[in-house]
């Protein structure tokens, strides 16, 4: 996977293929368009609950647009950065994904980069796509100025996958590995760890890499001794 600017790297996974559409798939459609087009578009902002994809489809979009051509970055701002100078000039990319906008826009000196960032993205008509935990309105910007550019984006909720979606998720995530998951299995899981799809998967995952080591199938009892689960 090419590298991105400030040293991030995207999943190898973060694709949209390996994304379980569920309840999204308008928004996932309107992704999947963005990632390609090059020229002015309205912002898109995404929110929703942890494991509801956005960090998946921002790095998705990422993968899609530098496969088609187009200079991408995504930038994660939930990590600790050093200053906010660090967005300057990211408006000469073709594709901006910035994650986790939320925690930092309360900050004055973020907020005025963000302002900058998205007034010079918008005039360069680059594809600008936010996400966060909150619609723009539930989020705090120490600009009104940025507070009112956040409100004009398009905004979508990610659905988080119910129980049934969820598992056809997982059972499409054990065929990539190559490996059986059987429903019982995939029930204990669903019913001992918690109820997000990342954390599902980083077990189905850990699981995949003992089981192999081991040259075990995944039944109840070997899952529980390796992620290390009390008895019910």
């Amino acid at each position: 996977m090419e590298q991105l600017p400030l040293g991030v790297r995207l999943r190898a996974a973060a694709t949209f293929e390996q994304f379980h559409v569920g309840p999204n798939a308008q928004v996932v459609a309107l992704l999947e368009e963005r990632a390609v087009r090059d020229g002015r578009a309205t912002p898109l902002w995404l929110w929703g609950a942890r494991g509801s994809g956005r960090t998946h489809l921002l790095q998705a979009v990422c993968a899609r647009a530098t496969a088609a051509g187009l200079r991408s970055g995504y930038l994660p701002l939930a990590e600790t950065w050093p200053q906010p100078d660090l967005l300057i000039g990211l408006e000469q990319l073709d594709v901006l994904c910035l994650d986790d906008v939320d925690r930092v826009s309360h900050e004055p000196a973020w907020a005025a980069r963000l302002f900058t960032l998205y007034n010079a993205s918008l005039e360069h008509g680059r594809s600008l796509i936010f996400a966060a935990s909150a619609p723009p309105a539930g989020v705090e910007a120490a600009l009104d100025d940025l507070a009112s550019r956040f409100g004009a984006a398009l905004v979508f909720q990610l659905r988080a996958l119910n129980d049934t979606e969820q598992a056809e998720a997982l059972q499409s995530r054990a065929r990539a590995l190559g490996i059986e998951l059987p429903d019982e299995t995939l029930l204990y899981l669903q019913r001992r760890l918690p109820r997000d799809l990342p954390t599902l998967c980083e077990a189905l995952d850990r699981l995949d890499a003992a089981a192999l080591s081991q040259h075990r199938r995944l039944t109840v009892p070997f899952v529980r001794s390796v992620l290390d689960l009390t008895p019910d």
